[in-house]
């Protein structure tokens, strides 16, 4: 594959994984490549390599012969995504604050800094900025694992929290001044290298979350595979 080909294909990648994890291609829809190919301005060959490679990462459903479908949701996926992201992201949070050093200190005091400030319009009735404010969340958190030292604990961890993103985007309600508390107490932890309870912090923030997404869940299932 050509270097133009590579662009258009990750483009496309990008595009399609987005509109999966924000709700813009629905849990269990049908992705029929003609549709596909006049929505992503893409050919039909791009379109089977990504979402073979969406299939491979979990996003995307290919039972054979019956073409492509967005993964369905369920109650026991988001447990077993929530679990996974507590096993992998305390860990790398164990070994990034055994690691880091000043600048990765000051990227993380950053990194909260924007999501406080979107937080706290948001707690004052803001609502108009609700794909930003996942962004700043996810580059808080991926900036206290970020001196992990290892980058296949990054890309496997990347992977489960966009499956966990998706989820919380289904409802993509704030959980308010708590979630917001549990950021900056888990800046403090990490700030302080006291790694057990930066993790004991993370991990009640992850439960808390899904708690929150599960009580605002319809987990009425729709026929995937119709």
């Amino acid at each position: 594959m050509n270097d133009a080909n590579t662009t258009v294909g990750s483009t496309v990648y990008h595009q399609i994984k987005h509109d999966i994890i924000f709700g813009e291609l629905a849990p269990g829809a049908k992705l029929k490549l003609n549709a596909l190919k006049e929505r992503y301005a893409a050919s039909l060959s791009t379109l089977r390599e990504t979402l073979n490679r969406l299939a491979s990462e979990g996003f995307v459903d290919a039972p054979a012969q019956r073409g492509f479908f967005v993964r369905d949701v369920s109650p026991e996926d988001l447990s077993e995504i929530a679990g996974l992201r507590i096993l992998l992201e305390c860990h790398a949070l164990e070994l990034s604050l055994a690691n880091g050093d000043t600048e990765w200190e000051s990227n993380l005091v950053a990194a909260h800094h924007k999501l406080s400030r979107m937080e706290k319009k948001m707690l004052l009735g803001d609502k108009s900025s609700k794909e930003t404010w996942k962004r700043y969340d996810w580059e808080f958190h991926l900036a206290t694992i970020q001196a992990c030292r290892s980058q296949n604990l990054l890309d496997l961890h990347s992977i489960i929290y966009d499956k966990y993103l998706r989820y919380q985007n289904l409802v993509l309600t704030h959980r308010g001044e708590i979630a917001s508390q549990e950021h900056a107490d888990l800046l403090d932890a990490a700030i302080f290298r006291d790694a057990d309870r930066a993790k004991d912090l993370l991990k009640k923030h992850i439960i808390g979350g899904l708690a929150h997404t599960s009580d605002a869940m319809d987990w009425k299932m729709v026929d995937t595979y119709a």
